[in-house]
Protein backbone atom coordinates (compact mmCIF):
# COMPACT_ATOMS: atom_id res chain seq x y z
CA UNK A 1 0.00 0.00 0.00
CA UNK A 2 3.09 2.83 0.65
CA UNK A 3 4.99 1.72 -2.81
CA UNK A 4 1.54 2.37 -4.17
CA UNK A 5 1.07 5.85 -2.53
CA UNK A 6 4.12 7.08 -3.21
CA UNK A 7 4.19 6.28 -6.89
CA UNK A 8 0.55 7.82 -7.28
CA UNK A 9 2.10 10.95 -5.38
CA UNK A 10 5.27 10.86 -8.20
CA UNK A 11 3.15 10.73 -10.81
CA UNK A 12 1.07 13.70 -9.41
CA UNK A 13 4.44 15.39 -9.31
CA UNK A 14 5.07 14.73 -12.22
CA UNK A 15 2.02 16.03 -14.38
CA UNK A 16 2.48 19.35 -11.80
CA UNK A 17 1.85 22.40 -14.69
CA UNK A 18 5.17 24.77 -14.52
CA UNK A 19 5.09 27.86 -12.96
CA UNK A 20 3.94 30.27 -15.01
CA UNK A 21 6.18 32.85 -16.99
CA UNK A 22 7.62 35.19 -14.87
CA UNK A 23 7.27 34.40 -11.77
CA UNK A 24 9.92 36.41 -10.75
CA UNK A 25 12.05 39.89 -11.46
CA UNK A 26 13.64 39.93 -15.07
CA UNK A 27 16.79 41.29 -15.11
CA UNK A 28 17.84 43.65 -18.27
CA UNK A 29 21.30 44.27 -19.04
CA UNK A 30 22.36 47.51 -20.63
CA UNK A 31 25.63 46.98 -22.74
CA UNK A 32 26.23 51.56 -21.68
CA UNK A 33 25.65 53.69 -18.94
CA UNK A 34 22.91 55.35 -17.66
CA UNK A 35 22.28 57.82 -19.81
CA UNK A 36 22.92 55.79 -23.05
CA UNK A 37 20.14 55.38 -25.90
CA UNK A 38 20.03 51.61 -24.73
CA UNK A 39 19.26 53.06 -21.34
CA UNK A 40 17.19 55.48 -21.90
CA UNK A 41 14.75 53.50 -24.48
CA UNK A 42 14.76 50.81 -21.66
CA UNK A 43 14.04 52.75 -18.63
CA UNK A 44 11.15 54.31 -21.07
CA UNK A 45 9.53 50.87 -21.64
CA UNK A 46 9.99 49.12 -17.78
CA UNK A 47 6.59 50.78 -15.90
CA UNK A 48 4.75 49.51 -18.93
CA UNK A 49 6.71 45.69 -19.73
CA UNK A 50 6.36 45.47 -15.69
CA UNK A 51 2.93 45.91 -15.72
CA UNK A 52 2.21 43.79 -18.69
CA UNK A 53 4.32 40.63 -17.27
CA UNK A 54 3.28 41.11 -13.62
CA UNK A 55 6.93 41.18 -12.61
CA UNK A 56 9.51 44.18 -11.76
CA UNK A 57 12.74 44.16 -14.60
CA UNK A 58 15.54 45.33 -12.75
CA UNK A 59 17.77 47.46 -15.00
CA UNK A 60 21.70 46.66 -14.75
CA UNK A 61 24.42 49.04 -16.70
CA UNK A 62 27.57 47.13 -17.72
CA UNK A 63 29.17 49.44 -19.43
CA UNK A 64 32.68 48.74 -21.26
CA UNK A 65 34.23 46.90 -24.15
CA UNK A 66 31.94 48.88 -26.84
CA UNK A 67 29.29 46.97 -24.95
CA UNK A 68 30.39 43.47 -25.16
CA UNK A 69 31.03 42.87 -21.27
CA UNK A 70 26.97 43.26 -21.13
CA UNK A 71 26.31 40.79 -24.62
CA UNK A 72 28.98 38.20 -22.81
CA UNK A 73 26.90 38.07 -19.90
CA UNK A 74 23.71 38.01 -21.70
CA UNK A 75 25.38 35.06 -24.09
CA UNK A 76 26.28 32.89 -20.69
CA UNK A 77 23.43 33.60 -18.78
CA UNK A 78 20.75 30.40 -17.76
CA UNK A 79 18.23 30.28 -20.61
CA UNK A 80 15.48 30.62 -18.56
CA UNK A 81 14.16 34.05 -19.40
CA UNK A 82 15.01 36.22 -16.11
CA UNK A 83 18.26 37.49 -17.98
CA UNK A 84 17.55 39.89 -21.15
CA UNK A 85 19.62 42.41 -22.73
CA UNK A 86 18.85 45.60 -24.33
CA UNK A 87 21.21 44.66 -27.77
CA UNK A 88 22.63 47.44 -30.18
CA UNK A 89 23.85 47.29 -33.77
CA UNK A 90 27.18 47.34 -32.23
CA UNK A 91 26.94 44.70 -29.93
CA UNK A 92 25.44 42.41 -32.39
CA UNK A 93 26.60 43.92 -35.92
CA UNK A 94 29.61 45.65 -36.01
CA UNK A 95 31.65 44.32 -33.39
CA UNK A 96 32.03 40.89 -34.39
CA UNK A 97 33.69 42.18 -37.57
CA UNK A 98 35.39 45.21 -35.51
CA UNK A 99 37.11 42.57 -32.46
CA UNK A 100 39.77 40.11 -33.34
CA UNK A 101 38.46 38.01 -30.84
CA UNK A 102 34.45 38.10 -29.02
CA UNK A 103 33.54 35.44 -26.32
CA UNK A 104 30.35 35.11 -28.28
CA UNK A 105 28.45 35.10 -31.60
CA UNK A 106 25.96 37.57 -32.02
CA UNK A 107 23.92 34.94 -33.41
CA UNK A 108 24.24 31.69 -32.32
CA UNK A 109 24.76 32.54 -28.78
CA UNK A 110 21.26 34.54 -28.77
CA UNK A 111 17.56 34.05 -28.75
CA UNK A 112 16.24 37.43 -30.46
CA UNK A 113 12.88 38.59 -29.09
CA UNK A 114 11.77 41.82 -30.68
CA UNK A 115 13.35 45.15 -32.70
CA UNK A 116 12.26 47.97 -30.33
CA UNK A 117 13.58 51.32 -32.95
CA UNK A 118 16.23 53.04 -34.02
CA UNK A 119 17.85 56.64 -34.65
CA UNK A 120 20.07 58.20 -36.46
CA UNK A 121 22.82 59.81 -34.94
CA UNK A 122 23.86 63.71 -35.17
CA UNK A 123 27.36 65.35 -36.12
CA UNK A 124 27.55 67.74 -33.60
CA UNK A 125 30.45 69.96 -31.97
CA UNK A 126 30.97 73.13 -30.38
CA UNK A 127 30.79 76.46 -30.70
CA UNK A 128 35.05 76.79 -30.00
CA UNK A 129 35.20 74.88 -33.49
CA UNK A 130 35.88 77.29 -35.98
CA UNK A 131 33.07 75.49 -38.85
CA UNK A 132 29.45 76.66 -39.43
CA UNK A 133 29.01 73.92 -41.61
CA UNK A 134 29.95 70.07 -42.93
CA UNK A 135 31.77 71.83 -45.80
CA UNK A 136 33.70 74.08 -43.28
CA UNK A 137 34.91 70.95 -41.09
CA UNK A 138 36.01 68.80 -43.83
CA UNK A 139 37.67 72.09 -45.31
CA UNK A 140 39.27 72.55 -41.45
CA UNK A 141 39.87 68.82 -41.28
CA UNK A 142 41.71 68.67 -44.72
CA UNK A 143 44.10 72.03 -43.63
CA UNK A 144 44.89 69.76 -40.29
CA UNK A 145 45.16 66.00 -41.53
CA UNK A 146 45.52 63.97 -38.38
CA UNK A 147 44.92 66.91 -36.02
CA UNK A 148 40.79 66.74 -35.38
CA UNK A 149 39.58 63.99 -33.19
CA UNK A 150 35.66 63.10 -32.59
CA UNK A 151 34.78 60.86 -29.64
CA UNK A 152 31.94 58.14 -29.33
CA UNK A 153 30.32 55.98 -26.67
CA UNK A 154 32.86 53.22 -27.04
CA UNK A 155 34.04 51.60 -30.44
CA UNK A 156 31.77 49.45 -32.22
CA UNK A 157 28.93 51.50 -31.77
CA UNK A 158 27.43 54.05 -34.80
CA UNK A 159 28.71 56.74 -33.20
CA UNK A 160 32.19 55.27 -33.72
CA UNK A 161 31.55 53.77 -37.30
CA UNK A 162 29.81 57.18 -38.76
CA UNK A 163 33.12 58.64 -37.92
CA UNK A 164 35.23 55.75 -39.80
CA UNK A 165 32.33 56.32 -42.27
CA UNK A 166 32.65 60.32 -42.53
CA UNK A 167 36.85 59.88 -43.22
CA UNK A 168 36.54 56.93 -45.88
CA UNK A 169 33.98 58.95 -47.95
CA UNK A 170 35.46 62.45 -47.91
CA UNK A 171 39.19 61.39 -47.67
CA UNK A 172 40.27 63.01 -44.02
CA UNK A 173 41.84 61.81 -41.64
CA UNK A 174 40.38 62.29 -37.77
CA UNK A 175 41.15 60.23 -34.40
CA UNK A 176 39.08 58.56 -32.61
CA UNK A 177 38.83 58.47 -29.07
CA UNK A 178 36.19 55.95 -26.94
CA UNK A 179 34.50 56.59 -24.31
CA UNK A 180 32.47 54.07 -21.95
CA UNK A 181 29.50 55.58 -22.77
CA UNK A 182 27.16 58.41 -24.33
CA UNK A 183 27.26 60.47 -21.34
CA UNK A 184 31.14 60.75 -20.95
CA UNK A 185 31.83 61.37 -24.49
CA UNK A 186 29.41 64.31 -24.26
CA UNK A 187 31.40 65.69 -21.42
CA UNK A 188 35.04 65.26 -23.16
CA UNK A 189 33.14 67.17 -25.97
CA UNK A 190 31.83 70.23 -24.30
CA UNK A 191 34.86 70.13 -21.99
CA UNK A 192 36.93 70.12 -25.24
CA UNK A 193 38.91 67.15 -25.05
CA UNK A 194 37.55 66.53 -28.60
CA UNK A 195 36.22 68.64 -31.19
CA UNK A 196 33.45 66.72 -32.46
CA UNK A 197 31.48 63.42 -32.69
CA UNK A 198 28.39 61.67 -34.56
CA UNK A 199 25.84 61.89 -31.42
CA UNK A 200 22.63 59.56 -30.68
CA UNK A 201 19.77 62.09 -30.86
CA UNK A 202 18.58 60.32 -27.38
CA UNK A 203 21.63 61.77 -25.61
CA UNK A 204 22.38 65.22 -27.54
CA UNK A 205 18.78 66.60 -28.72
CA UNK A 206 18.41 68.23 -25.40
CA UNK A 207 22.14 70.29 -26.17
CA UNK A 208 21.44 71.22 -29.51
CA UNK A 209 18.38 72.66 -28.49
CA UNK A 210 19.66 74.23 -25.77
CA UNK A 211 22.68 75.93 -28.29
CA UNK A 212 25.32 74.02 -26.76
CA UNK A 213 26.28 72.07 -29.45
CA UNK A 214 25.82 73.27 -33.25
CA UNK A 215 24.12 70.30 -35.36
CA UNK A 216 25.50 69.77 -39.20
CA UNK A 217 23.34 66.63 -39.92
CA UNK A 218 21.60 63.96 -39.16
CA UNK A 219 23.63 59.99 -40.05
CA UNK A 220 20.16 58.29 -41.43
CA UNK A 221 19.01 57.98 -44.71
CA UNK A 222 16.03 60.63 -44.00
CA UNK A 223 15.67 63.36 -42.29
CA UNK A 224 14.12 62.66 -38.66
CA UNK A 225 10.80 63.40 -37.17
CA UNK A 226 12.58 64.56 -34.20
CA UNK A 227 14.81 67.60 -35.63
CA UNK A 228 13.11 67.93 -38.84
CA UNK A 229 14.70 71.32 -39.80
CA UNK A 230 18.25 69.31 -39.70
CA UNK A 231 19.49 68.08 -42.97
CA UNK A 232 21.21 64.82 -43.64
CA UNK A 233 24.89 64.68 -43.79
CA UNK A 234 24.48 63.20 -46.81
CA UNK A 235 22.43 66.35 -48.27
CA UNK A 236 24.76 68.93 -46.16
CA UNK A 237 27.98 67.27 -47.32
CA UNK A 238 27.24 66.44 -50.56
CA UNK A 239 27.68 63.03 -49.90
CA UNK A 240 25.24 60.63 -51.63
CA UNK A 241 24.87 57.49 -50.00
CA UNK A 242 26.33 58.10 -46.85
CA UNK A 243 23.62 56.37 -43.99
CA UNK A 244 24.49 55.07 -40.55
CA UNK A 245 21.26 54.16 -38.66
CA UNK A 246 21.45 52.98 -35.00
CA UNK A 247 19.12 49.89 -34.02
CA UNK A 248 18.06 48.74 -30.90
CA UNK A 249 16.08 45.36 -29.52
CA UNK A 250 15.90 42.89 -26.79
CA UNK A 251 17.15 39.36 -26.91
CA UNK A 252 18.36 36.66 -24.18
CA UNK A 253 21.19 33.93 -24.56
CA UNK A 254 20.50 31.45 -26.69
CA UNK A 255 17.89 28.54 -25.84
CA UNK A 256 15.47 30.43 -24.43
CA UNK A 257 11.83 28.38 -24.27
CA UNK A 258 9.95 29.68 -27.21
CA UNK A 259 6.83 30.50 -24.77
CA UNK A 260 8.81 32.74 -22.72
CA UNK A 261 9.88 34.09 -25.78
CA UNK A 262 6.37 34.38 -26.95
CA UNK A 263 5.30 36.33 -23.44
CA UNK A 264 8.34 38.79 -23.74
CA UNK A 265 7.46 39.27 -27.77
CA UNK A 266 3.82 40.29 -26.99
CA UNK A 267 4.49 42.09 -23.98
CA UNK A 268 6.96 44.43 -25.73
CA UNK A 269 4.95 44.90 -28.36
CA UNK A 270 2.10 46.11 -26.22
CA UNK A 271 4.67 48.59 -24.64
CA UNK A 272 6.12 50.10 -27.56
CA UNK A 273 2.10 50.50 -29.25
CA UNK A 274 1.72 53.03 -26.46
CA UNK A 275 1.24 56.32 -26.99
CA UNK A 276 3.18 57.23 -23.71
CA UNK A 277 6.46 55.00 -24.49
CA UNK A 278 5.80 56.08 -28.22
CA UNK A 279 6.12 59.65 -27.13
CA UNK A 280 8.53 59.17 -24.98
CA UNK A 281 11.10 57.82 -27.48
CA UNK A 282 10.33 60.41 -30.16
CA UNK A 283 11.30 62.90 -27.78
CA UNK A 284 14.37 61.29 -27.74
CA UNK A 285 14.86 60.50 -31.72
CA UNK A 286 13.73 56.57 -31.56
CA UNK A 287 11.11 55.88 -33.89
CA UNK A 288 9.13 52.24 -32.75
CA UNK A 289 10.06 49.47 -34.96
CA UNK A 290 8.57 46.22 -32.89
CA UNK A 291 9.38 42.97 -34.89
CA UNK A 292 8.56 39.11 -34.48
CA UNK A 293 11.64 37.07 -33.39
CA UNK A 294 12.26 35.86 -36.92
CA UNK A 295 12.27 39.32 -38.69
CA UNK A 296 14.87 40.16 -35.78
CA UNK A 297 16.84 37.85 -36.41
CA UNK A 298 17.12 37.98 -40.45
CA UNK A 299 17.76 42.19 -39.38
CA UNK A 300 20.84 41.09 -37.30
CA UNK A 301 22.22 38.33 -39.81
CA UNK A 302 21.87 41.32 -42.51
CA UNK A 303 23.72 44.00 -40.80
CA UNK A 304 26.55 42.42 -39.49
CA UNK A 305 27.12 41.52 -43.13
CA UNK A 306 26.99 45.01 -44.04
CA UNK A 307 29.21 46.34 -41.48
CA UNK A 308 31.29 43.97 -41.68
CA UNK A 309 32.33 46.00 -45.62
CA UNK A 310 32.07 49.23 -43.56
CA UNK A 311 34.72 47.91 -40.45
CA UNK A 312 36.96 46.57 -43.62
CA UNK A 313 37.18 49.44 -45.76
CA UNK A 314 38.19 51.96 -42.87
CA UNK A 315 40.49 49.44 -41.91
CA UNK A 316 39.33 50.14 -37.83
CA UNK A 317 40.20 47.25 -36.03
CA UNK A 318 40.12 46.72 -31.76
CA UNK A 319 42.77 43.98 -30.46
Amino acid sequence: MRYCLVFFLACVACGAPAQTYPSRPIRVLIPFPAGSAADIIARAMEPQLRERLGQSLVIDNRGGAGGNIAAEMTAKSAPDGYTIMMATIGTHAINHSLYSRLPFHPVRDFTPVTLVGDSPNALVTTPRVQANSIQDLIALAKAKPGQLNYGSSGSGTTVHLSGELFSVMTGIKMVHIPYKGATEALTGLLGGQTDLMFASLSSSIPLIRSGKLKAFGVTGAQRSRSLPDLPTVAEAGNLPGFAATAWFGIVGPAGVAKPSVATLNKAALETLNTQEVKDRLFNSGVEVRSSTPEDFARLIESEMAKWAKVVKASGAKVD
